[in-house]
């Protein structure tokens, strides 16, 4: 529950992000959700008259330290600080309030954890469970196109079957921010996908009624299929593939740039590839990689371990 000028500041919110920022639809319903939460928070211990113009400093700071109880990540919680601080912005712009009381407040900081990621044999592994049936054929397309371009599971699921150039070997895809991007595919991604769009796809369209004529890749039922199924199907084959736990889509994108960097790809490329807008995103997938060539050389060279005894 959240009171009645919270409801219309966040209505006008949501249609900035949607119209002015060009936002993502994750992006939008994740700020929406992110504000309603501490709009809540407000309602129950403000009551429903309270405004945002009510709000100062000290209920933001109070807001995070009740998400710390809850055990909320220190992601999380950035990110709804980053969702306060914009929608504050908004407010202050629209002249709904005098100030924002999250403007200068600070963060949890974060812990720098290096991204999981599967060697190469073992990505070998995992894309040769799915078997040759409509399903098995689309969840192959999936892996290869996931491992093959680094794009989010996100960018995945909103392709179309126009956004391919399998000729070219290229997709056009969507990213953060409505940018749109090119990224290549390679012959294997190329391969599962042409058997998928001639042996997978006609059999999923046909359950449906009218069949889905755009998405590329679609559920048991024919329909679009959704960030979470490609999730599940990912767990699937990680189990099967007797893999240890933590691996996601996204283990995939961290596959593909540590991959591509460990075999001299330039940084500047990987982070055109992957969509990052900032350098420093993509330079945490350089650690993993000197980390990497750290364990080689200690491995390989005859004089790098030290003398036991």
């Amino acid at each position: 529950m959240i009171g009645r000028a919270f409801q219309e500041g966040l209505k006008g919110y949501v249609l900035y992000l949607e119209g002015e920022k060009n936002a993502s639809p994750c992006t939008v319903a994740a700020y929406r959700k992110d504000i309603e939460q501490f709009a809540a928070f407000i309602y129950e211990r403000c009551g429903p008259e309270a405004e945002p113009g009510d709000v100062d400093t000290w209920w933001v700071r109070r807001f995070l330290g009740w998400l710390n109880q809850k055990g909320q990540a220190k992601s999380s919680m950035n990110r709804k600080l980053a969702a306060l601080r914009s929608f504050y912005r908004f407010l202050l712009r629209e002249g709904k309030v005098d100030k924002s009381p999250a403007a200068l407040v600070t963060g949890p900081r974060r812990e720098k954890l290096l991204p999981r990621f599967l060697s190469y044999a073992e990505i070998e592994k995992l894309l040769a469970i799915p078997v040759d049936t409509p399903l098995g054929l689309r969840d192959r397309a999936i892996l290869e196109t996931l491992y093959a371009s680094g794009i989010r599971v996100s960018e995945l699921v909103s392709l179309n079957i126009e956004n391919l150039d399998l000729t070219a070997g290229y997709a056009r895809v969507l990213g953060k921010g409505r940018r749109e991007r090119i990224v290549p595919l390679g012959s294997h991604a190329v391969k599962a996908l042409e058997d998928y769009l001639a042996r997978g796809r006609p059999s999923l369209a046909a359950r449906r009624r009218p069949p889905e004529t755009q998405a590329l890749y679609l559920n048991h039922h024919g329909g679009r299929l959704t960030a979470r199924g490609v999730r599940e199907r990912m767990e699937h084959y990680v189990a099967r593939a007797a893999l240890n736990g933590g691996i996601s889509p996204h283990t995939l994108r961290h596959c593909f740039a540590t991959h591509m960097l460990e075999r001299g790809a330039d940084l500047r490329v990987v982070q055109e590839l992957l969509g990052h807008v900032n350098l420093s995103t993509t330079q945490i997938y350089t650690h993993i990689s000197q980390a990497r060539l750290r364990e080689i050389y200690q491995e390989a060279h005859p004089r790098a371990r030290r003398s036991e005894g």
